[in-house]
């Protein structure tokens, strides 16, 4: 399986799909999931985007086939941005890359782009929020009953009513398979983190997908998106905050949209 090795004890798992024409040079679009994921969470993207780009999608460090990490571990936005960058220089050399974060995911991403523009073309943002969201109850359900009970319990709100049942029982296998060790490190830092200050210093162009749900109202997108200079917002109409999820083919139509758009501007 392919794996970079980063450091004497750590490696990361990653994917490359490159159906582009052999004789061409296509640009990269690196795919960055959220919280209890791994690289399969974009299978229903890749389609739409390896006959034109070159997709790199990695487990981040904690989770799927990278491996978890103790419940102790300090993970920060500023390393999982420095792992992000290693892997763009490993697997990409001909930065700068377009980039694609879901979720909790897009907060390192924006990260990266304000600590290393030269090797961020775009970003784009699926339901990503800025400041780490409180999850009450949810440490203590997956100690009490495991990761997948978890994910089970919670995912009513993250797919809503268009996902099948086999669809969430898809989703609850592939959350449900990270470590709880895994859970208490993200979730430590995850409730602390706030880009809103910063945000001013994102420079390339930046789409927001959002939506319009209970636990992620529209007006909480709009508001910091103005704070991203050179950003767009489009507004995918679900009832689950997963968009990446529920909504794969319309999420990645704007997205291909925006980069064709926007990824050739001289920044």
């Amino acid at each position: 399986m392919p794996f970079l090795d980063l450091d004497p004890d750590f490696k990361i798992y990653y994917k490359i799909d490159d159906h582009t024409d052999a004789w061409t040079a296509p640009e990269t679009v690196l795919f960055v999931h959220g919280f209890t994921e791994n690289t399969e969470a974009w299978r229903a993207w890749v389609p739409h985007f390896s006959r034109k780009y070159r997709v790199i999608r990695y487990d981040q460090r904690g989770f799927g086939k990278t491996g978890a990490v103790p419940a102790d571990f300090e993970f920060t936005s500023e390393l999982f941005a420095d792992d992000m960058a290693r892997v763009i220089a490993a697997l990409s050399p001909h930065a700068p890359v377009h980039i694609v974060g879901g979720k909790s995911g897009g907060m390192p991403v924006l990260k990266l782009a304000m600590l290393h523009p030269h090797l961020v073309k775009t970003v784009t943002l699926v339901c990503s929020p800025v400041k780490g969201p409180t999850v009450p109850g949810w440490l203590d359900h997956m100690d009490r009953f495991g990761m997948r009970s978890w994910s089970r319990w919670t995912m009513g709100g993250r797919l809503g009513s268009k996902m099948p049942p086999r669809g969430i029982d898809w989703w609850v296998d592939l959350m449900g398979k990270t470590a709880v060790s895994t859970g208490h490190a993200y979730v430590n830092w995850v409730g602390g983190v706030d880009l809103n200050p910063e945000l001013k210093n994102v420079r390339c162009p930046t789409l927001i997908i959002a939506n319009d749900t209970k636990r992620r109202r529209i007006a909480e997108f709009r508001a910091y998106q103005k704070k991203i200079p050179d950003s767009e917002l489009v507004a995918i109409k679900v009832d689950g905050y997963h968009t990446a999820a529920v909504a794969p083919d319309e999420c990645a139509k704007a997205t291909l949209d925006f980069i064709a758009r926007r990824g050739r501007k001289k920044r």
